[in-house]
Order: C-alpha cells, then sequence, then structure tokens
C-alpha cells in the first residue's frame, strides 16, 4: 500500500506537537545537542533501533556532542509522510529529558 504526502498544512500540524523538529524543504530535521559524545553515540544507537523496527530510515549524523536526522519517504518520491512524523515522534519518546531513555 503506497504512502501518501502530507499536505503542508498537515505537516505544520504535526510539526507543532514535535518540537525542535522543523520542515527544511522536502524533509522534517532536527539536531540534538548532548552532554558528551558518548552520549550522542549512544542515542545514535537507540534511533538505529527505532528506526530498524519502522523499516523507516533517516539521514542521521553524529557530531562531538550532537545527533541530527534528517527524513522524508524515499518510496513516496521523497517527500513528507505520515511515516517521517511517526519516527519522529520516537525518537522525541527516546531523547534525553523527554522521559524515556
Amino acid at each position: 500500500m503506497p504512502v501518501e504526502p502530507l499536505s503542508q498544512k498537515e505537516i505544520e500540524e504535526r510539526l507543532a506537537e514535535l518540537p525542535g523538529w522543523s520542515l527544511d524543504g522536502d524533509r522534517i530535521t532536527r539536531s540534538y545537542r548532548l552532554g558528551s559524545h558518548f552520549a550522542a553515540t549512544a542515542m545514535v544507537v537507540h534511533i538505529a533501533q527505532v528506526q530498524e523496527e519502522l523499516d523507516h530510515h533517516s539521514d542521521l549524523t553524529l557530531g562531538y556532542h550532537t545527533v541530527a536526522l534528517s527524513v522524508h519517504t524515499h518510496s513516496a518520491g521523497g517527500v513528507v509522510t505520515g511515516k517521517d512524523l511517526e519516527l519522529a515522534r520516537r525518537v522525541e519518546d527516546l531523547a534525553p529529558g523527554h522521559g524515556a531513555h
């Protein structure tokens, strides 16, 4: 079953529930600053696990104390879909300071 692109309005409404996430062209993006390189690396591993569970993967960048994500749905023509926003929500749930890990 194909995944349908979201409208600009739908994307903006759903991003309002995901502080720090924003629309950047045809993708949603977010950066996190963590307390150490080790913490950032651990977060990347947790994100990778979530991505495998969802079978949906972002461009993921590990910096010195930072983790950055950029995601859109390749199978829908490189646009933002509900799959992208679900991944963003799951990442928010595991981010430090958000009550999960």
